[in-house]
């Protein structure tokens, strides 16, 4: 997400770096490479014309504050408006509980609408306390039916399904059966084109008519860079929306889409898909991407994500049988599920400031080794996995062959999670704690063979 991007403004901004003030000269030269990357991203030239503008109206003259270096004040003002050009403040639809409301998603063919309406269906129902009903109106579409309906059943969110009939009646149908159920949130997955026509302008504009949904979500794929605001503003001007959601953000490098969509449309970014499981689904903060795409990491974020997957009271107990060396593979194993519920590793470092794209080229990040280390564990005997120190050579390759590793991969685990626990052991003593992350460096490859 935003790789290309963010190495080029790291670069920018390095430049920077020992000058004494921002003056003119080296300003003009920094932002003449911003312009640059932000060309190269597929941003609209007119809204990198006016950003551009604003950064030097706020940074010419501007004093160097004395905790700021001139390369910090800068990455401090681009970030201001990076923020303001994405929107300022996140998104936040007014859904309550006590009513049925309904949302209409809208897009070109191709975008994700019906993958996104799975995932903002799982997102409504785990984040927002709503019961959702999907409903199938992208009756053109060969499988667009089908496809709902498998992720309805992977969900067991149920779907208003009435086949290739009138749009309406389905629509009106599936609010009756909303309300009759009591359930609070009703998602209509449209049709979209190839491109923009009047036919499929009408057909929204009556289903927005007939049932006067919430809100409209426009679907657009952050890939297509500046066809996907070209699109967008189409629709906001023939049907009307009140936000977009991005797909396949965490595929594209530039990031074009997301810094114009909203300075071209004049509405907000509600959310971005960011993977390809139906939990990739965030809500879009502008500050937070802004820090992001400047490579300062998002940790808000990632404190979230660990938030939703780590309960706090299994946590605390996990932390004292850690301080008191009781740390099993048990809860090794346990752990590497709860870190790969939370996304790809990848994308949980560059959340964490100062991981860049450069770092992580030279990292291996297979999500493979996960399997195998999980692998590993699981051919283990719980007696075997709560006191590894029963396992002997025998044992040994037994576990190798029941994981289908190698006899040296599990040795290498077993005394790898030995190094950890003996850093364990270490942090559980104050005086330790400053010495524990020099240690970290000396647990050679740990990254590499336990997949973390």
């Amino acid at each position: 997400m935003f790789d290309n991007l963010s190495d080029k403004f790291q670069n920018i901004f390095k430049t920077l770096q020992g000058k004494a003030v921002l003056n003119e000269s080296n300003i003009q030269d920094a932002l003449k490479q911003v312009r640059l990357a932000l060309l190269e991203a597929d941003v609209n030239f007119k809204i990198v014309k006016n950003f551009i503008s604003e950064i030097e109206q706020v940074a010419i003259g501007q004093k160097v504050l004395k905790s700021l270096n001139p390369s910090q004040q800068l990455i401090k003002i681009v970030n201001e408006q990076l923020t303001k050009l994405m929107g300022d403040s996140e998104f936040k639809p007014n859904l309550p509980t006590n009513k049925t409301n309904i949302v209409m998603l809208v897009g070109l063919q191709g975008s994700g609408k019906t993958t996104t309406c799975a995932k903002l269906a799982n997102f409504a129902r785990k984040s927002l306390k709503l019961d959702p009903l999907l409903v199938a109106c992208d009756i053109y579409r060969p499988a667009a039916i089908e496809q709902l309906e498998t992720l309805g059943k992977q969900l067991d969110i149920p779907v208003e399904n009435q086949g290739k009939t009138d749009v309406v009646k389905i629509c009106k149908s599936a609010v009756k059966r909303a309300e009759k159920e009591n359930r609070n949130l009703v998602i209509i997955d449209t049709a979209g084109r190839l491109h923009l026509d009047q036919e499929l302008m009408d057909e929204l504009s009556l289903i927005k008519k007939k049932i006067k949904p919430d809100y409209i979500f426009f679907v657009a794929d952050a890939m297509t860079g500046q066809d996907a605001v070209n699109s967008a503003k189409g629709f906001s001007k023939q049907v009307g929306m009140d936000a977009c959601i991005l797909t396949k953000l965490d595929s594209d490098a530039r990031g074009g889409a997301a810094l114009s969509i909203r300075a071209i449309t004049q509405k907000p970014i509600a959310f971005c898909g960011v993977g390809e499981k139906i939990s990739d689904l965030e809500k879009f903060y502008p500050d937070r991407m802004a820090s992001r795409i400047l490579g300062m990491g998002d940790i808000l974020s990632f404190i979230e994500k660990a938030e939703e997957n780590i309960n706090q009271e299994e946590a605390e107990n996990l932390t004292k049988r850690m301080l008191k060396n009781q740390f099993t593979l048990e809860d090794f194993l346990s752990q590497l599920k709860k870190i790969q519920k939370m996304g790809s590793l990848s994308s949980l470092l560059k959340m964490i400031p100062g991981i860049n794209s450069s770092m992580l080229q030279s990292a291996d990040l297979d999500p493979k080794r996960f399997k195998r280390t999980e692998a590993i564990i699981t051919s283990m005997t719980i007696k075997e996995r709560q006191r590894h120190n029963l396992i002997d050579g025998q044992r040994r390759k037994r576990i190798a062959k029941g994981s289908g590793t190698s006899v040296q991969e599990v040795n290498t685990l077993l005394r790898q999670f030995e190094q950890m626990k003996k850093m364990m052991k270490q942090f559980s003593n104050p005086k330790n704690r400053k010495n524990m992350m020099k240690n970290l460096g000396k647990v050679n490859g740990m990254p590499k063979n336990l997949g973390i």
